[in-house]
């Protein structure tokens, strides 16, 4: 395809806004990592079944593999790099806290898509039981946890908002 086939796609990523120019059906899961730079977005299988490439789009978690980036118009979209807050990003969010203290990483593929699902279900639910923890978590795979420290992390997010911190 020739670069005149691509069009400008206007949306607002991490607070700000950004124009880029992309093919219509340009997966947004390559924008964000080849047109923004954005590379915490991981792509795991391309086919929307592991969740490695979870960002939320209006505040819905979404598979960007399986997103046109023309769909992506007008939207304000939340990717791993705009998690953490502070000037230059130094103050991690209480998941990402968590991730680190219970050991809910390990190779790193999955880990921004989990993190961004955590903070979706402490969004909608903010004392999940195990099974809303599990239910919130399962569109992610993950092959190297087993999935208990991810658990354990979600839950230690969760007391760590109790206490305030």
């Amino acid at each position: 395809m020739s670069e005149a086939a691509k069009i400008a796609v206007q949306f607002t990523v991490n607070g700000k806004p950004q124009t880029v120019r992309a093919y219509p059906m340009a997966r947004l899961l390559d924008v964000l990592r080849e047109e923004l730079r954005l590379t915490g977005t991981k792509e795991g299988c391309g086919e929307g079944e592991c969740g490695a490439c979870a960002v939320e789009v209006d505040g819905q978690l979404v598979n960007s593999c399986l997103m046109p980036a023309l769909q992506a118009e007008g939207t304000a979209i939340r990717t791993i790099e705009g998690v953490a807050s502070g000037v230059s990003g130094e103050q991690l969010h209480a998941v990402q806290e968590a991730f680190l203290v219970h050991g809910g990483a390990q190779c790193g593929i999955c880990t921004p898509g989990m993190i961004l699902a955590a903070i979706s279900l402490l969004e909608r639910i903010p004392h999940p039981t195990e099974a809303d923890i599990r239910n919130g978590l399962a569109g992610n795979l993950c092959r190297c946890t087993g999935y208990a420290k991810i658990f354990e992390a979600v839950l230690g997010a969760c007391e760590q908002s109790r206490r305030g911190a």
